[in-house]
């Protein structure tokens, strides 16, 4: 089998399938690949045609209905210039009904503004605050006023706090605190005060544990940064 001209997702699938570890890099999972294969013996005509009858057969009893990953991120262009497919969570069927879920939610759901946000431009910057004058027009609830924030705006619950693709976000500042991460479940968000030095280093030891950056960015290495 040609593993060179797969993805990496691909090739975790097949990892996935035979029992083995799905961290690492491209190379080092085809390597796992390649050392589990079985060793190949002639096969007879007969018995090849009745494999291709059963997974004819399988084929067309079974025809399960594609999942709409559209909120998942396909590509994403590594510090190269090269498109590297994103690596996605492993999730099961009712956690991706929840995150669809959650999708028409928040379509649903609406734009909350500040008190007064038209009449002065840095309170349209900021974010949702109570309303608190006890003549408040938005307070009051008048219709020509935004909607105030209530509790039935709530999303869904098994799937609070999860990033769109289905990730669970975990805030990261050292290179230590990558070790022990789930690469199938968890994904690694960079702390903002992180110098590019060592999100660069972080970047690369992500890149070793098959662990997914969310807020990956380009930097240009120079010097001892290479």
């Amino acid at each position: 089998m040609d593993y060179e001209s797969m993805t990496i997702a691909q090739l975790k699938d097949l990892l996935r399938e035979r029992g083995l570890k799905v961290g690492g890099k491209k190379s080092e999972l085809i390597e796992r690949l390649a050392g589990s294969e079985p060793s190949s013996e002639p096969v007879p005509e007969e018995a090849q045609n009745a494999e291709e009858e059963v997974e004819i057969e399988e084929s067309d009893m079974t025809e399960e209905e594609d999942f709409d990953e559209e909120f998942f991120d396909e590509e994403w262009e590594d510090e190269d210039g090269e498109y590297v497919t994103r690596q996605k969570p492993v999730l099961d069927d009712e956690t991706k009904a929840a995150l669809l879920t959650r999708k028409s939610q928040r379509s649903s759901m609406p734009k909350f503004r500040r008190q007064e946000w038209f009449r002065y431009f840095r309170l349209a910057r900021t974010g949702w605050r109570k309303p608190k004058g006890y003549q408040s027009k938005q307070r009051l609830n008048m219709k020509y006023r935004t909607p105030m924030v209530r509790i039935g705006h709530r999303k869904i619950a098994s799937v609070r706090g999860l990033h769109p693709s289905g990730f669970e976000e975990v805030l990261v500042n050292t290179i230590s605190e990558l070790d022990g991460l789930d690469p199938e479940r968890q994904a690694v968000r960079i702390g903002s005060k992180v110098g590019n030095r060592k999100r660069s280093v972080i970047h690369d030891r992500a890149d070793q544990l098959g662990l997914r950056v969310l807020n990956r960015r380009r930097i240009q290495r120079k010097g001892d940064m290479r």
